[in-house]
């Protein structure tokens, strides 16, 4: 299968747009001549790429500037895009945080369930019947080879990971025959702002830096994947060894492991 075809007044959506991998799946989609609904918090970072994509691509882009993890704003636009023609969802918005959870701030741990996990699901929920009512439309949901396995330390973000992997790869199956696609996007380590975001300065040394795979390269990949109609994307050979070792290495020897590697963090 290939990406729904644009009409007119059709919309892509990319969620988390404002940087890294959302940011780059907006410039992969204008350039394959989607119009686009951008989706973040940062509205001064979403107005300069819409503008930019406008001028680049010639098409149309809408910002919405929403945080998603606030349950009443994501109602609605949630609302607004169950009445859209919309032709992708890239489900990307997400963040992490580090360090033990007894001692995190509550309230952080519990927006990053909101966004990472009940936002992903509401969004799916308000595209899909439309998408399935014109038997076309292709979803993306941005997990990580983080929700492969335990992760102490990085406790919430593997559960989080986990969900969105495991909800890709279900619709995914769930999808067949249907028109509509949905894809996993399980990333290793992605060049983004994620250490600054979860306010640790060392992040970079954890993986030896050939090994990182940049936004770019991550979001080509997924739209490559999505419209191939492929179950999971995992861009880069080291997220491709994480993926096989969070598969088949008893989680007894995992966790310690990583506990280990995460209390480098500062």
């Amino acid at each position: 299968m290939s990406l729904p075809t644009p009409v007119t007044g059709s919309r892509a959506v990319v969620t988390g747009a404002s940087s890294g991998i959302g940011a780059a799946l907006a410039e992969g989609l204008a350039r394959r001549g989607h119009s686009l609904i951008l989706v973040a918090r940062r509205k001064d970072r979403l107005d300069a790429l819409a503008e930019r994509l406008r001028r680049a691509h010639g098409i149309e882009v809408e910002v919405r500037a929403v945080d998603l993890a606030d349950r009443e704003a994501r109602a609605t636009l949630c609302e607004e895009l169950s009445t859209r023609t919309l032709t992708v969802l890239c489900n990307n918005a997400g963040y992490a945080t580090y360090g033990d959870l007894a001692d995190a701030d509550a309230e952080r741990e519990r927006r990053q369930v909101e966004l990472n996990c009940v936002a992903v699901h509401d969004l799916t929920l308000a595209v899909l019947p439309g998408m399935l009512s014109r038997a076309s439309g292709a979803i993306l949901i941005t997990g990580s080879t983080a929700g492969n396995q335990p992760g102490p330390r990085n406790t919430t973000y593997a559960a989080t990971k986990a969900f969105a992997n495991t909800l890709a790869e279900s619709l995914h199956g769930e999808l067949t025959g249907t028109g509509v696609v949905c894809t996993l996007l399980a990333p290793g380590p992605v060049r983004t702002e994620y250490g600054e975001a979860a306010g640790v300065s060392n992040l970079d040394e954890l993986v030896p830096a050939p090994l990182w795979v940049s936004a770019e390269d991550a979001a080509e990949a997924a739209l490559n994947g999505l419209a191939a109609g492929r179950r999971r994307v995992v861009p880069g050979a080291f997220a491709k060894v994480q993926t096989v070792g969070g598969q088949y290495t008893p989680r007894g020897l995992v966790g310690p492991i990583m506990r280990m590697v995460y209390g480098r963090l500062r």
